[in-house]
C-alpha cells in the first residue's frame, strides 16, 4: 500500500507541474481529466502526508527515550503517534478502494406495486414521496418519466429521473423488495395487512449510445395516451412504447405531449434498464464471491420492512432497525444510506485483506 501511495504522491507532483504550464488548456478534454484526477488525488496525498508525519514523530520521540527527563513524554508521544497511524491506515485503505464508476451519475427510480392490491399501490406512492423528499434534502431535481396511477391513489408503477451529483452513490442499495405492515384506511376490523413494492435504482447512461442498442432490435409503437393530461393529450398518438426484442424489456412513456420527447425519454429508460441488467449480472457474480447481499441487485430479495404500528424500519441485509419511521417516510434516509455504504465498504476492505 505504501509503495502505491508513493506513486500517487509522485503523480500529484507531476499534475501540479502539468496544470501550471502555459499550454495546459490547449486541449480542454485533457485539462478537465487532469483537474479531476488532481481533485481526487489531493485529499489522499494529504492524508498520506499525515501518516508520514506520524512516522517521523515516532522516530523523533524514540531519540528522546535515552534522556531520563524526556522518557515519559517520549513514550506518550510514541503511543499517540501509533494510534494516529492505525486510524490513518484505515482511512487510507478506504480511500484506495476502487470507486464505483456510476457513483456520480443521475438515476432512474422505478417503483412497482407488488402483492397487496390497492394498499401496495398506496405504499408505492408513499415510497415515491419518501425518495422525493430525500432528493429535495440533497437539492437534486426530479422529473416524472412515466406513471400508471391507481384508482384509489398511489401508483401501479412509476418511473422518475433524479438529477444530482452522487445520486446513484447514495441510493444504489435501495433496489429490492420493500414490505409494509400497517392497517389500511379501508380496514374496518383494524387488522394489519402486509403489502410489498419493488424498487429499482438504475444509473443513467451518459448517452444512449453508451449502451449498445441495435435499432433493428427495437419495436416502437405509438398509441393514444390515457389518464391525466388534459384534452389535447388524448387526441394525438403521442404515447410511445419501445420493446427491446432480445431482452423482452418494454418501456412506455406518455408523460409529454410530444411523441418525439416521449420517444427520447423511453430510449433513455431503456438504455438505463439494459445497463442495469448488465450491472446486476456483474454484481451477482461479485456478491457470490463475497457472500454479500448488499449490492447483489437481486430484485426478488426482500431488503426492508416498514412496520407502521411499531413505528420501525428494519433493513434485513445489515440487521439495522430504526424506530423513527415517520422521519424516514419524510425522506430522512441519511442514517440508513450511510450504514449501508459503511457495510459495503467494510466488505470490500475484508475482501482486500483476504486477497493480500
Amino acid at each position: 500500500m505504501l509503495a502505491k501511495l508513493d506513486q500517487l504522491t509522485e503523480r500529484l507532483d507531476e499534475l501540479n507541474v502539468l496544470l501550471t504550464q502555459e499550454d495546459a488548456t490547449s486541449n480542454m478534454d485533457n485539462y478537465r481529466k487532469m483537474t479531476r484526477e488532481h481533485a481526487e488525488l489531493g485529499p489522499l496525498v494529504a492524508l498520506y502526508g499525515n501518516y508520514r508525519q506520524a512516522e517521523s514523530d515516532i522516530q523523533d520521540a524514540q531519540g528522546m527515550l535515552s534522556d531520563p527527563d524526556m522518557k515519559e513524554f517520549a513514550q506518550e508521544e510514541i503511543a499517540a503517534a501509533k494510534a494516529r497511524m492505525e486510524q490513518l491506515e484505515i482511512d487510507l485503505q478506504k480511500m484506495l478502494l476502487p470507486k464505483d464508476p456510476n457513483d456520480d451519475r443521475n438515476i432512474f427510480l422505478e417503483i412497482r406495486a407488488g402483492t397487496g392490491g390497492d394498499e401496495a399501490a398506496l405504499f408505492a406512492g408513499d415510497l415515491l414521496r419518501m425518495y422525493t423528499r430525500f432528493a429535495e434534502r440533497n437539492r437534486w431535481q426530479i422529473e416524472m418519466v412515466s406513471e400508471s396511477a391507481s384508482e384509489v391513489g398511489g401508483y401501479k408503477e412509476v418511473i422518475v429521473r433524479i438529477i444530482g451529483f452522487g445520486a446513484y452513490s447514495k441510493l444504489k442499495f435501495e433496489s429490492g423488495g420493500h414490505r409494509v405492515q400497517r392497517v389500511p384506511a379501508t380496514e374496518t376490523q383494524g387488522r394489519i395487512h402486509t403489502s410489498a413494492c419493488t424498487v429499482a435504482i438504475m444509473p443513467e447512461a451518459d448517452e444512449v449510445e453508451d449502451v449498445n442498442i441495435n435499432p433493428a432490435d427495437l419495436r416502437i409503437d405509438t398509441y393514444r395516451a390515457s389518464g391525466a393530461g388534459g384534452q389535447h393529450i388524448n387526441k394525438t398518438d403521442s404515447a410511445v412504447r419501445i420493446t427491446h426484442i432480445p431482452s423482452g424489456i418494454v418501456v412506455e412513456c406518455q408523460d409529454d405531449r410530444s411523441q418525439h420527447k416521449n420517444k427520447a425519454s423511453a430510449l433513455k429508460v431503456l438504455a438505463a434498464r439494459i445497463k442495469d441488467v448488465q450491472l446486476r449480472e456483474q454484481q451477482s457474480k461479485e456478491a457470490a464471491t463475497r457472500k454479500s447481499l448488499i449490492g447483489s441487485g437481486d430484485r426478488s430479495e426482500r431488503i426492508r420492512t416498514y412496520n407502521f404500528p411499531q413505528g420501525r424500519m428494519t433493513d434485513h441485509r445489515i440487521n439495522l432497525t430504526l424506530y423513527k419511521l415517520d422521519f424516514i417516510m419524510d425522506g430522512d434516509l441519511t442514517e440508513l444510506t450511510n450504514a449501508l455504504a459503511a457495510e459495503h465498504q467494510a466488505e470490500m476492505l475484508a475482501a482486500l485483506a483476504d486477497a493480500t
